[in-house]
């Protein structure tokens, strides 16, 4: 079946406006995008204050959960409503988040701060998005989504040393409150730069379908960190969880079929095309996404790095990623191609989470960094084509949703991701069994407790934590694998030529 969609005149027709446009899109973007990756190195510092450390993965997974669960809505929402309302819509409440994130007195606070930044961040990504498919035809977008994986990549970067630089100088609290001002801008920029598009059909929203796919999101993250929670995953109450996801799939399914407007409509898994890319996205967010907490704690505990200086090695998986994504994107728009790339990056991860496992406490950090950088190139490489193609598939009518459902898989594998590998990392920890001098429970051991250590208990903790990180990156491998799998059965396709080679059609 053939849903290739027409190319169209973009949303703007004057360039600049349009770039200008796309500047306050980007800023927003960095701003849900940093608050993802500045967390990572200052939970150290947030645990300092609050304690707690078998919850350190949900303060990132709460976040990435709500964000999952509500980005097939935002997409669908776009849809019906436009994009520009909606788009402003979810700024504000991230920034409303931010603020509440800022001003968290617990533990318990601080996570459903997060969830309430997350409703907003979800709506944030998919908008974005869906308007750059208004902006600019399938292979200028290309391009243009290039450089949107660069300002995400850029967030990756800076994030992480910006994290631990203002925890030491302004309090952890600096960190969620600095997306205020950013917000604020970002706000009045797209209300009074970005057209809106009144959509062509009446809404009708399918908010049982939503609430259904929401659950069953939640509950298969809930699931994956059931082993935390229960103590197995194979639990009663786990398995539970596990059947209650499964009632939740169906009836969501059920409920698609006779929607009128279906959050994801089924009829995109008509085309090959979606469904495989589902599974790359899905796979490709847990190690893009999901590994990034974990690259710093790697680093905090077998090298003893402070956070700031463990936020420095994540120049090096960003510079990959930044290059990786100005190829691809300028590749595509070039060849039309995209298949090629998604396949390069998959193999790329599993080679690179293969070669993660056999580092150790004393593997010199050059290499380290090296194997982090060809990681971030692999990721770059791959940012591009999911969108792309899904939106190339997908009618016209059903591009916000197909948008949605793409970055929904990705940040939900981010969120089932930091789950698993957590509970790889408690279950290692609380087998190793080494009792080590001035140190009581492992796991409530913070980077700054480590650095007061005599050196012989650091190299002890480095080795048991370099031994935890062995089969998280085995499992990491092998997920990447089962992607390349699927990117290896996806149709060769080239986009549409650019509309420039075609007579302009009128804007709406």
């Amino acid at each position: 079946m053939n849903m290739a969609v027409t190319p169209v005149a973009p949303l703007v027709p004057d360039r600049r406006r349009r770039l200008v446009v796309f500047s306050f899109l980007m800023l927003a973007m960095f701003m849900a995008t940093l608050d993802n990756q500045i967390v990572s190195t200052a939970l150290p510092t947030i645990v300092g204050e609050f304690g707690a450390l078998e919850r350190f993965g949900w303060i990132g997974s709460a976040y990435l959960l709500a964000t999952s669960a509500v980005m097939p809505v935002y997409g669908k929402l776009g849809d019906l409503f436009g994009r520009k309302y909606v788009m402003m819509s979810a700024i504000v409440i991230f920034t409303l988040g931010s603020l509440a994130c800022g001003l968290a007195w617990s533990m318990d606070s601080l996570i459903a701060a997060r969830v309430l930044q997350g409703l907003g961040g979800g709506g944030i990504m998919v908008s974005i998005f869906s308007v750059n498919a208004d902006l600019f035809e399938a292979r200028e977008r290309a391009r243009y989504q290039s450089y949107s994986s660069l300002v995400i990549m850029a967030s990756g970067s800076v994030g992480p040393i910006l994290g631990g630089t203002m925890s030491d100088l302004f309090g952890w609290r600096s960190i969620f409150l600095i997306n205020l001002p950013i917000g604020i801008a970002a706000l009045i920029g797209l209300a009074l730069m970005l057209p809106y598009r009144r959509p062509e059909r009446q809404p009708k929203i399918d908010y049982l379908g939503a609430v259904l796919l929401a659950l069953t999101i939640s509950s298969v993250v809930l699931w994956a960190d059931s082993s935390q929670l229960f103590g197995s995953i194979f639990a009663w109450e786990s398995l539970c969880i596990v059947a209650f996801a499964v009632v939740t799939a169906y009836l969501w399914v059920q409920v698609e079929r006779r929607a009128l407007e279906p959050v994801v409509p089924l009829r995109l898994f008509k085309d090959s095309t979606f469904p495989l890319f589902m599974i790359i996205s899905l796979i490709s967010g847990g190690l893009g996404i999901g590994m990034v907490n974990y690259y710093a704690l790697f680093l905090q505990t077998t090298t003893g790095l402070s956070p700031s200086s463990a936020g420095l090695f994540f120049i090096a998986i960003t510079g990959g990623i930044v290059m990786g994504s100005l190829t691809a994107g300028r590749l595509i728009s070039i060849t039309g191609s995209y298949k090629i790339f998604s396949v390069i990056s998959l193999f790329i991860g599993v080679v690179a989470m293969l070669s993660l496992s056999q580092m150790h406490a004393g593997t010199p950090l050059y290499i380290i960094a090296i194997i982090l950088f060809a990681q971030g190139l692999g990721v770059g490489l791959g940012q591009q084509a999911p969108i792309i193609a899904v939106q190339n598939s997908a009618p016209k009518a059903d591009i916000g949703a197909a948008s949605g459902a793409v970055a929904l898989t990705r940040m939900g594998g981010a969120a089932i991701a930091i789950s698993v590998y957590g509970a790889i990392i408690s279950s290692n920890l609380k087998g190793g069994g080494v009792d080590i001098p001035g140190v009581g429970k492992i796991q409530e051991l913070t980077p700054k407790m480590l650095s007061e250590l005599r050196a012989a208990s650091q190299s002890a903790v480095a080795s048991l934590y370099a031994g935890a990180f062995t089969p998280l990156f085995y499992a990491a491998a092998a997920t990447a694998a089962i992607g390349l799998i699927a990117a290896l059965a996806l149709k060769n396709v080239k986009l549409p030529a650019a509309a420039v080679e075609k007579p302009a059609a009128a804007v709406e």
